[in-house]
């Protein structure tokens, strides 16, 4: 959701993706595609800009924070403006805009149709948002582990050839999505007009790398 308000925020003129931002020769899109060397949480960068792949909550925040500086709002009230609002969502942000949205598996679902067809933005910011963003960069995906390539677009995370994947092994590698520490997860696979959007009352843990790609793939049978 703060990767879509910051496109509707470049597309409007109030950011540009490649404006400075974050650490020393990081900018606004290193921040969203997690490759701006900052770490998951507070503290120094620990590697340089586009040099790999660490997913920040940081640095989306550090993202948030200059999109509502170049808007002259809080961003909760931007990300209400731009996308809440258009979407037609009860959500509200009240933590962090890397982890603090929270909302109805209704909203959820809302969301999963936006990203099967856009309306906030246009086809080709939206295309730009779901293709690797510094190609070839490997990382770590909290708790999931490492990959080599680890791709990521502008906020959303791509299957590519990541295996396993939360979204099972059926949906194609043009897949793109997000899942969270919460137990919530969403993906979108453009190739099979399909999204699948999950909310539980379980945190992440061990049961969600058996279950998520299982209950992807029973999903994906049903519905071909």
């Amino acid at each position: 959701m703060t990767a879509l308000a910051a496109l509707v925020a470049a597309e409007e003129g109030t950011i540009d993706l490649d404006e400075p931002a974050g650490p020393p020769g990081s900018t606004m899109r290193h921040l969203l595609a997690h490759a701006s060397g900052l770490p998951f949480d507070a503290g120094p960068p620990i590697a340089k800009p586009g040099a790999r792949r660490i997913y920040s909550n940081v640095g989306f925040e550090v993202a948030a924070e200059r999109i509502a500086e170049n808007a002259e709002m809080p961003f909760a009230d931007y990300l209400r403006q731009a996308v809440l609002d258009p979407l037609g969502m009860s959500a509200e942000l009240r933590e962090s805009p890397a982890a603090g949205l929270y909302g109805s598996l209704e909203d959820l679902i809302k969301l999963a149709r936006e990203l099967l067809a856009p309306t906030l933005v246009a086809p080709e910011t939206f295309a730009e948002a779901t293709s690797v963003q510094f190609p070839g960069l490997a990382g770590v995906i909290p708790d999931m582990g490492r990959f080599d390539p680890n791709d990521w677009g502008l906020g959303f995370e791509l299957k590519g050839t990541k295996q396993p994947h939360f979204s099972g092994g059926l949906t194609s590698p043009r897949t793109y999505g997000h899942w969270g520490g919460s137990g919530t997860f969403i993906w979108v696979d453009p190739e099979r007009a399909l999204a699948l959007a999950v909310l539980t009352d379980l945190e992440f843990g061990e049961w969600a790398k058996e279950d998520w790609p299982a209950f992807s793939d029973a999903v994906v049978r049903e519905k071909t």
